[in-house]
């Protein structure tokens, strides 16, 4: 009896210090700051205030646990290359529009109100440099469709 009960002592343990280490590694990602800008068919701006996803961690890390986002605000993953994307809303309470971009700012597909919490795969449909996550529905607010631009170069961290 006690041999199980040391057992399963080390494994509360060992599962305890893994939560403990995930959480840390999970806080610790740090996003920076700055703004890009879509070019409507018609000549408007719709600009956006976001935080840069660069690394892995970050890209991993995305938008989870935040309960919402602002209006004109996101998170642009860049992806370092042109690939096939897919996404999922795990651990992210508040339901998203996923805009996929490829390397020319041509908008390929906008994935409208994902389902928060959820594991379901939404895949850029084509291959991507880019993605723009922001506040489910706000692209169809602010009249933000496949016609319009991401205004290149981005301004991004060095």
């Amino acid at each position: 009896m006690s041999i199980v009960r040391d057992i399963l002592r080390s494994a509360i343990t060992a599962l305890f210090a893994f939560l403990l280490l995930a959480g840390a590694v999970l806080a610790e990602v740090n996003f920076e700051r700055g703004q890009l800008a879509f070019e409507t068919a018609s000549g408007d701006r719709i600009t956006f205030d976001v935080e840069w996803a660069l690394t892995s961690e970050q890209r991993a890390r995305g938008l989870m646990e935040r309960p919402a986002l602002p209006d004109r605000t996101g998170m642009l993953f860049d992806f370092g290359e042109t690939r096939m994307v897919t996404m999922w809303m795990a651990n992210t309470p508040a339901s998203l529009d996923m805009i996929f971009i490829d390397e020319t700012g041509r908008i390929v597909r906008i994935a409208e109100r994902t389902t928060p919490m959820s594991e379901s795969i939404v895949s850029s449909g084509e291959p991507v440099r880019y993605a723009l996550e922001i506040r489910g529905g706000h692209a169809a607010e602010l009249g933000l469709e496949p016609s319009a631009r991401l205004v290149l170069p981005l301004d991004l961290p060095k």
